[in-house]
């Protein structure tokens, strides 16, 4: 099944990993609907142009009844769920923020969907995190969570299954490792942080003790996995599937990493203030990789240069 001509609906298009997925979907010649609220005039989504090659839609995902207007009225035939309040921290300051964004919201794109009744495909972005603190995860791995974003990130995975379950509605679930690549504007994250460490000449604060490890899987891979999977929707209905990378390190190996790439000093204080999180994961995608031969085609080494390259343009610009 190709997407061409398909008219597309992108939830959480203008941000990270969104615009990456919608630039792929206009190179296919997919009609891409994106509903808003604001973005930044200097992101990835902004520097691609893609607002000009796109429909915008003003939506609060949160408003009910304007996501059902929105679908009806472009006659959406394939939707991409993304939008999420993405930062553990925040969900640690804002826990109802938190879960009225990634609950709420999840429900109003599925219930909207279902009422509409047209819709040939959804695909909801999990998390890795949904798992809580299991040190290695497959698909088979119960999802759950004991602090706020992990757990509103289970409940909407689970929300979504249930759609599958009970209304027969074809949908699929990814759960991705922890993405980078350029456009990333949350400088708490680590690779965007070792980016702006270099480029403005700061120090780069960690904010837990530098040994977490976790999976790194570039966002052109996470774009080109969502796309095999909404291509394939009738064999995957109602499924859950990883994905991830085989760079499995901890925060302080990916700064070492990053100033040997680049032969950048990076100059980092361990700050040790990170509590509640998983000190190590790693995210089995051999689900993905046996149904469609899907892997990483990309890495570190592979990809550093390029997104340094993006970041030393976008703070040439602030």
């Amino acid at each position: 099944m190709g997407l061409a001509g398909r008219k597309i609906l992108v939830s959480g298009g203008t941000g990270f990993i969104g615009s990456h997925l919608v630039e792929s979907l206009v190179s296919l010649d997919a009609n891409v609907v994106v509903p808003y609220q604001s973005s930044d005039p200097k992101s990835f989504f902004k520097d691609r142009k893609l607002d000009k090659q796109i429909i915008l839609a003003s939506c609060d995902l949160k408003n009910f009844q304007r996501v059902f207007e929105i679908i009806c009225k472009y006659e959406i035939d394939y939707i991409f769920h993304l939008a999420a309040q993405s930062i553990v921290t925040v969900a640690y300051d804002n826990p109802k923020g938190t879960f009225d964004n990634n609950i709420l919201g999840t429900v109003n794109i599925l219930e909207a969907a279902r009422l509409y009744g047209k819709v040939s495909g959804i695909l909801v972005t999990s998390s890795d995190k949904a798992y809580g603190k299991l040190p290695r995860v497959s698909e088979k791995n119960p999802v759950g969570g004991d602090h706020p974003y992990e757990s509103s990130k289970a409940a909407a995975d689970i929300i979504a299954r249930s759609y599958f379950k009970t209304f027969n509605l074809p949908i699929t679930v990814t759960r991705f490792g922890n993405v980078y690549g350029e456009g990333d504007l949350n400088f708490s994250r680590i690779i965007p942080g070792i980016m702006r460490a270099i480029v403005k000449n700061e120090v780069l604060d960690i904010r837990s003790n530098g040994k977490y490890v976790r999976d790194y899987v570039y966002v052109g891979d996470i774009v080109y996995g969502m796309i095999v999977l909404m291509k394939n929707i009738k064999k995957v209905n109602g499924e859950a599937f990883n994905i991830s990378s085989f760079e499995n390190i901890s925060v302080v190996e990916v700064v070492k990493k990053v100033q040997s790439l680049l032969g950048q000093k990076v100059k980092y204080r361990i700050l040790g203030t990170a509590f509640n999180e998983i000190p190590k994961q790693s995210v089995n995608f051999n689900k993905i990789r046996s149904a469609f031969d899907w892997k990483p085609k990309n890495n570190f080494k592979s990809t550093i240069p390029q997104i340094y390259e993006w970041y030393k343009s976008y703070f040439n610009q602030v």
